[in-house]
């Protein structure tokens, strides 16, 4: 039976952020740890007991978004917007006008009105929205602040509420939200609209405050990829037997710039004996890493198990809601001793996974972290709860969970001893070397060493003096390699380099790129798409393709939450900047749909594309549909021109997409099948495929 205000005495109103957490501050701050449970128009909320009826009901995230105000929805520039409920904002919302509804009607009796959303700025904004709008209470409402959803600390900060909100984040927020709908709505509409009415078709493109200057980092490393030219060098290597063991010696200069040179050294060493010449062994320590904030979580999760940041965050934050971790949305790299850090290792040491860990360190008189200089006056850095999961995590959730539990455990660890050993082998006073290095003491490698990445190399004992019998010296000829490309870890660590964007954001831009086409691939490849984009904003656009502006503004919106700037001047300067962009995307608004519609028709044909035809091999294989039967097949472009009639049957179910790779048997073209409920498998074009042979 849903719950009336009217029929019970005044209450206090807590907004959680999720319905995962409102359930977990209703459990503990209920006497008995069982509140009731209730629901008006499919809305759950809890009714719980302590010192008063408490009320605990929760948003879905965001239900109130920026909108244009006024006016038609194909035009632009413009400037004047409001806050509306999300579900008159946008078509996939609906249900959130039943949880506006809800919290309105829990609030026309309460008294007490407390934001218990997460303690960042999208939580602050969420909360104050909700706070204005459904509830009419934002000036009155008090704050609840924490980090972790246990128990402990939610009725810690119960009864040490903050008297108001933080409206120094809020203003920050709302501020950020507004102008990345300015600078999103405006750019994105130049664009689409110029491609619309260059070709009567409609595509979505999009940029923004963020987006555009991400995307211009990506098309200046994909320039120097594209621009380099490898230049050849030498490597010469002896190779020495010690004591019965074969290893291979570097010469000491790493590159030799010409065959010459290389071929002299050779013939120098040809016959010639080795000695030991030079020992040189060099201990040192290597202290434990700081805690994770967010940023080196999403990098390491990428290093270890390829984990986009994106993933790696929505995984963190049901982590975080299941109380086994505190909020991962921090860029701290501080662990206060409030805490607690040796009730969280008792609590991690009831699993078998980490009694011994936990043991060893709580044997220790002091815990004292290894910590980074990051600092977040909101949260501190990562770390596990120390409750173990109530239910069987799935495996990308353990992983990331155990790699949390041991990096906590890592920074608490001693210094690692290590040593570094360099022998030189002198052949006809020409010098080669054999490096070596080991572990003489764990430390805190012992927690963290299955995700670091150290092979020891052991060498013999010699002493100097000591005659090398050396089998041969040989050359072999390389190339200078180009730039790597970024992948999502390192674009995140650019982006926090240059700050743009938020801890919070960054990872959604990186996905936003994938999924309008402007980048493509692990290793990230601009799209042709992409990289048209980049240069129309870079050509007609360039103050608002500039990470200049995009920095500047964040450090405005940093000023905002410090109290030293006010939302209003922001808006003010940010709209300024805009509006010559706007003026000279619409003045060349012919030209920029021109070359967007070509890029698009490029773009969509590079996406069909499987590879060369293995007939005619002139023409490409690209997906295609019948127009007589709507059936999709492979077929060679070469049919169009009355060359090639090769065809191949597909899969009708499911999506298929290209790999861009040959079939390791065969050599053809080859496509991943992606059907519903089945993991993705690997299709060869090829109908004599030897694989397919040995599968049937």
């Amino acid at each position: 039976m849903p719950y009336r205000g009217g029929h019970m005495s005044k209450y206090t109103l807590i907004v959680a952020e999720k319905p995962t957490a409102a359930e977990r501050i209703a459990k503990s701050l209920d006497n008995a740890g069982s509140p009731e449970r209730r629901e008006e128009k499919g809305v759950p909320y809890f009714v719980a007991e302590r010192d008063r009826k408490i009320i605990v009901v929760s948003a879905l995230g965001h239900l109130y978004v920026v909108s244009q105000e006024k006016g038609r929805k194909n035009r632009y520039p413009v400037f004047n917007f409001i806050w509306a409920p999300r579900f008159q904002v946008e078509r996939g919302a609906q249900r959130t006008r039943a949880w506006i509804d809800t919290i309105s009607m829990l609030a026309s009796n309460a008294d007490v009105f407390i934001d218990a959303c997460d303690y960042d700025i999208e939580g602050c904004v969420i909360g104050y929205n909700i706070m204005k709008y459904a509830c009419g209470r934002a000036s009155a409402a008090k704050r609840m602040k924490y980090s972790t959803l246990t128990k402990t600390d939610l009725v810690e900060a119960y009864e040490n509420l903050l008297p108001t909100l933080d409206f120094g984040m809020v203003e920050a927020g709302r501020a950020r939200h507004e102008v990345d709908w300015l600078y999103g709505i405006n750019l994105s509409r130049a664009l689409t609209l110029a491609a619309k009415r260059a070709s009567g078709g409609y595509v979505a493109l999009s940029t923004g405050r963020v987006q555009g200057p991400t995307l211009r980092f990506l098309v200046q490393k994909e320039d120097s990829v594209g621009c380099f030219v490898p230049a050849p060098f030498w490597v010469v290597q002896a190779q020495v037997a010690i004591q019965g063991s074969a290893h291979q010696a570097q010469y000491r200069k790493n590159v030799i710039e010409t065959k010459a040179e290389a071929h002299a050294i050779i013939e120098a060493c040809k016959g010639k004996p080795g000695v030991i010449s030079a020992i040189k062994e060099r201990n040192f320590k290597q202290g434990p890493p700081p805690p994770f904030d967010l940023g080196t979580l999403q990098s390491e999760a990428y290093r270890l198990f390829r984990l986009n940041p994106k993933r790696t965050g929505d995984i963190a934050e049901r982590l975080y809601l299941e109380a086994l971790i505190s909020y991962p949305r921090t860029s701290s790299q501080k662990l206060p001793p409030a805490i607690d850090y040796r009730a969280i290792l008792s609590r991690l040491g009831k699993s078998s996974m980490y009694k011994e860990m936990s043991s060893e360190l709580l044997r220790h008189g002091e815990l004292k972290p290894k910590e980074g200089g990051k600092e977040d006056p909101a949260h501190p850095a990562i770390y596990p709860t120390g409750n173990l999961p109530e239910r069987k995590l799935k495996t990308p959730e353990l992983k990331l969970w155990d790699l949390i539990v041991k990096r906590f455990m890592a920074v608490f660890g001693e210094p690692a001893k290590k040593q570094d050993l360099t022998i030189e082998i002198d052949i006809n006073s020409h010098r080669f070397f054999l490096f070596g290095r080991k572990i003489l003491e764990e430390g805190w490698l012992r927690f963290y060493g299955p995700h670091i990445r150290f092979d020891e190399v052991l060498l013999p004992k010699v002493a100097i003096g000591d005659e090398v019998k050396v089998d041969r010296v040989v050359c072999e000829n390389r190339f200078t390699k180009p730039p790597p490309r970024y992948n999502p870890a390192s674009l995140l660590k650019k982006m926090e380099k240059e700050r743009i964007g938020t801890k919070a954001t960054r990872a959604e831009i990186i996905q936003t790129l994938y999924n309008r086409r402007y980048i493509r691939e692990r290793s990230m490849k601009v799209t042709d798409l992409g990289r048209t984009v980049a240069e129309l904003l870079e050509n007609h656009a360039p103050t608002v393709a500039s990470t200049k502006l995009t920095r500047e503004l964040e450090e405005g919106m940093q000023l905002i939450q410090d109290n030293e700037e006010s939302r209003e001047r922001i808006l003010e300067k940010a709209i300024a900047q805009l509006k010559p962009a706007l003026r000279q995307l619409k003045s060349n608004e012919e030209i920029v749909g021109k070359v967007l519609n070509e890029a698009v028709r490029q773009s969509k044909l590079q996406e069909r594309t499987i590879g060369t035809c293995p007939t005619c091999k002139a023409g490409n294989l690209v997906i295609l549909r019948s127009r007589r039967t709507g059936k999709r097949f492979a077929g060679c472009t070469g049919y169009f021109e009355g060359k090639c009639k090769t065809s191949f049957p597909l899969p009708q179910l499911g999506a298929v997409k290209p790999t861009r790779t040959a079939c390791r048997s065969c050599g053809w073209p080859t496509l991943i099948v992606f059907k519903k409920g089945k993991r993705p498998w690997r299709l060869c074009l090829n109908p004599t495929c030897t694989r397919k042979s040995r599968k049937r």
